[in-house]
């Protein structure tokens, strides 16, 4: 049999090609995110913002704590001035969600370098504009500017630099009063940074003796572990939440936006369980009204939060830009995903790690209930949720369009013994069983993954469904 013939220039293309996922682009470093990469990136969004179609908005730029992630963003604010952009550096390592309210109060386009919560080895950049994550519109607009022009000469620039955490505590203080709830506490709270770019922000914002602050120095390899706050990487939270019995612990991930809540038996409460505590809240006692929007990769007990109290709910692809885009729009109040970020009005329409954490405070102190009976009473309300994800590795990159037809045509009447009542083929399959129990396979949008995701009232049937999803998922493989 002939072997077919590789188009040299096509495969030059397709390793070098840039492409904006969920949440920004990623690479691993020296590999796919190099100097040469980025330059590539800043010429792109200097021709997209010079473009007579788009106002040359100025630019602020941030990093977190990874591996010259300064440097990174250095070289994309050269380019950028060498382009007639004016730009501003922040002088000190950001989260993400300050980069968002930074692009927000300077009417600005906010870069930021991170790989968010990606492997030590990975680097990437998000950018953010009127205070949330730019559209699917803009990126496509960006990937299609990559190398139409060279890259100027740009070295040797002054490049202007500011510290811009104070905007950032304040926009904290404004929309949370930690000051106030936090001196109501009779136990502590430990706040895990696992290493990330919020590194001591807390502490920096309230000097409260309550306050325990865990993994706050910086570590570009992150103490070994993935900054993201899941079950597993999250032992040393467990650990002092419980030596110190705390009223909470909070994690955060490596860029900030995302936040996962230990409660106060050491117990990981999973984002299935945090979303529906956090919303019947935000309609009850702060009395949101209106549409409850989550990724699809999100569980059944906010939905059955929001039908409780005669809103409307829906589902959206994985990614919070869609969720921001809904709650910035005015279309919805209140907006999840399963990755640990949430939001809601009178907040930018952005996920917020710290000012989630801090909610999380606050629906202690007012309700006068520990996490545990918060999660009680959702249970005894509305139902049992055992919620778990597990992934595999791909060695190349799956078209999901490809990937979604192949699932659905394996499928037949019953999953795992159960039958179907509705397929949603939104982002990847989701499967819906009786009690509202489901299963979904998708491509990740962010990593070479293959996610697979159930949600039952019980360990065993999940289980049996996770078990189910990664035989169809083997021939990916």
């Amino acid at each position: 049999m002939a072997r077919k013939k590789v188009d040299p220039e096509a495969a030059r293309i397709a390793a070098n090609a840039i492409k904006f996922g969920t949440d920004g682009w990623r690479g691993v470093m020296a590999r796919d995110f190099t100097f040469k990469n980025v330059r590539r990136v800043a010429q792109a969004v200097s021709e997209y913002l010079k473009s007579p179609d788009n106002k040359m908005l100025p630019v602020v730029i941030g990093y977190d704590r990874r591996f010259q992630a300064d440097e990174f963003a250095l070289e994309i604010a050269r380019i950028l001035q060498a382009n007639g952009i004016k730009v501003t550096l922040t002088s000190e390592p950001l989260p993400t969600p300050a980069i968002s309210v930074l692009s927000h109060k300077l009417k600005s386009l906010g870069i930021i370098i991170t790989a968010s919560h990606n492997p030590a080895s990975h680097n990437g950049i998000k950018l953010k504009l009127e205070g949330r994550a730019v559209s699917e519109t803009i990126t496509g607009e960006l990937e299609a500017c990559i190398d139409r022009t060279a890259v100027p000469p740009h070295a040797d620039q002054v490049i202007a630099r500011k510290s811009y955490s104070k905007d950032y505590l304040d926009y904290l203080k404004s929309k949370a009063s930690p000051g106030k709830f936090m001196g109501q506490l009779k136990r502590p709270v430990v706040i895990d940074y696992m290493h990330g770019a919020s590194g001591g922000i807390l502490g920096n914002l309230l000097k409260n003796k309550k306050l325990i602050e865990i993994r706050s120095e910086r570590d570009p390899l992150f103490g070994g572990v993935h900054p993201e706050p899941i079950e597993e990487n999250l032992k040393p939270l467990k650990e002092r939440v419980l030596k110190e019995k705390a009223l909470v612990g909070i994690a955060l991930d490596g860029d900030g936006d995302r936040v996962a809540i230990i409660d106060d038996k050491g117990r990981y409460l999973s984002p299935c369980q945090v979303f529906p505590i956090i919303a019947e809240y935000l309609i009850t006692i702060r009395k949101l009204k209106g549409k409850v929007v989550q990724s699809v990769s999100m569980g059944y007990l906010a939905e059955k939060v929001a039908k409780e109290h005669g809103l409307e709910f829906e589902q959206l692809p994985v990614g919070f830009k869609h969720v921001g885009e809904a709650i910035g729009t005015g279309e919805a109040v209140i907006g999840g995903e399963e990755s640990g970020g949430y939001a809601w009005k009178g907040n930018l329409p952005e996920r917020d790690g710290l000012l989630t954490g801090l909610l999380f405070v606050e629906m202690c102190i007012k309700t006068k209930k520990t996490p545990s009976q918060l999660w009680e009473a959702i249970e005894k309300k509305y139902g049992k949720s055992d919620f778990r994800r597990v992934d595999f590795r791909i060695s190349k990159p799956i078209d999901k369009n490809v990937f979604t037809a192949k699932i659905r045509k394996r499928l037949s009447k019953k999953v795992a013994g159960n039958p179907i009542l509705d397929v949603m083929d939104l982002d990847g399959v989701k499967i819906f069983l009786d009690g509202g129990h489901w299963v979904l396979m998708r491509p990740s949008g962010t990593e070479p993954l293959i996610r697979t995701y159930a949600e039952t009232d019980s360990p065993k049937k999940t289980q049996a469904l996770l078990e189910t999803a990664a035989r169809w998922v083997g021939s990916h493989l």
